[in-house]
């Protein structure tokens, strides 16, 4: 039995709101579902499994439809849902009066409930968020008799306010597979049998590597999972990089360095720029002016003016420059204590200029 395993879709989402990208990650989250309906079309998958947060907030009957549609288009393939945190059971839910086309079931009650495919002979089992917080472990006693049928456990959570629960305790049920959502990265907690997906599109700075979405294989005769494989499928992703600089480094030499490390990766991506090393202290790095062309969120300038501190006292032994010097200068200095020096003796010198 093949499945799809995926999560944290977040379908209504728009990342990167106040960005002149932020449409095209809207649509990529969107795109990338669709790629992943089609995937699931495309390789016969027996089951697609997702495990909450399909929808980024409470969906309006519009999204439903949306979806519902993309889901008619796989009509081989038996789509289990839960509802996550985010878009968690609420009592004016649009889903609760909605109509999924026959493929489809949602596990909507918020205690365990499950779900037999008798031609599969498999049992999915989960329950659905009607609280922005679930703070117990509600797996804990839970117990499943054995049996001859394969049987998934599918659940969003993991953390102290989203479903806290024991690895160890849940490893022991026996499940063929435990489908997780709710961390966006992906993570393979028990080899064959636990794991998270993570969300198909990165959706924050904070998400960096690699996104996609679980494809596996169940023995139909032993009811272990015999693959388990990660497919990437993410439009872009967050990439953190470093640009290391010299005293003689302009603000266009910056610019062709970023461009260049941009150019390597794919201009598609999302980058943060942390700028480092020493600069020469007349040298200002204009961080808008270097964002403008790429999808850049940002760039930290963590350089430092190369001052010769000691020559600097050397020439102002018996002024207000001198004597800053002497009161901050020390070894070991933390990075505050040098920002602290750095800048007021850039402001000093400024001022003995404008006087000079």
């Amino acid at each position: 039995m093949k499945f799809i395993h995926t999560a944290d879709i977040h379908w209504g989402m728009v990342p990167d709101s106040d960005r002149p990208w932020g449409k095209k990650r809207e649509q990529a989250i969107r795109l990338t579902f669709q790629a992943i309906i089609e995937d699931a079309r495309d390789s016969r998958a027996d089951l697609l499994l997702i495990s909450g947060d399909l929808f980024h907030r409470q969906p309006l009957a519009r999204d439903l439809k949306e979806v519902n549609y993309l889901f008619s288009t796989i009509p081989g393939t038996r789509v289990v849902i839960i509802a996550g945190n985010h878009d968690r059971i609420r009592k004016s839910s649009a889903l609760l009066s909605f109509s999924w086309c026959p493929n489809v079931t949602f596990l909507m009650d918020e205690t365990m409930t499950s779900v037999y495919f008798e031609d599969l002979n498999t049992e999915v089992y989960g329950f659905s968020y009607h609280t922005t917080e679930i703070t117990e472990d509600r797996t804990a006693g839970f117990f499943v008799s054995a049996s001859r049928r394969t049987r998934i456990l599918m659940l969003h959570g993991g953390d102290a306010k989203h479903l806290p629960f024991d690895k160890n305790a849940l490893a022991a049920l026996p499940f063929s597979y435990i489908a997780l959502g709710h961390i966006h990265k992906p993570a393979v907690l028990l080899e064959n049998r636990m794991a998270y997906p993570g969300s198909p599109e990165p959706l924050d700075l904070t998400e960096t590597g690699p996104h996609g979405y679980l494809t596996g294989e169940i023995d139909d005769a032993t009811g272990h999972v015999t693959s388990l494989k990660f497919k990437a499928a993410a439009q872009a992703q967050y990439i953190p990089l470093v640009v290391s600089v010299t005293p003689a480094t302009t603000n266009a030499e910056l610019s062709q360095l970023i461009a260049d490390e941009i150019k390597k990766r794919g201009a598609s991506n999302i980058y943060r720029f942390r700028i480092r090393g020493m600069r020469d202290p007349d040298t200002e790095f204009d961080p808008e002016l270097l964002a403008g062309q790429w999808n850049i969120s940002e760039i930290l300038d963590e350089t430092e003016p190369q001052y010769d501190f000691h020559a600097l006292f050397a020439d102002h032994p018996s002024d207000m420059i001198g004597f800053y010097i002497q009161a901050l200068m020390k070894e070991n200095m933390s990075p505050v204590e040098k920002k602290a020096l750095y800048y007021g003796i850039h402001a000093l010198l400024m001022t003995k200029d404008e006087r000079s």
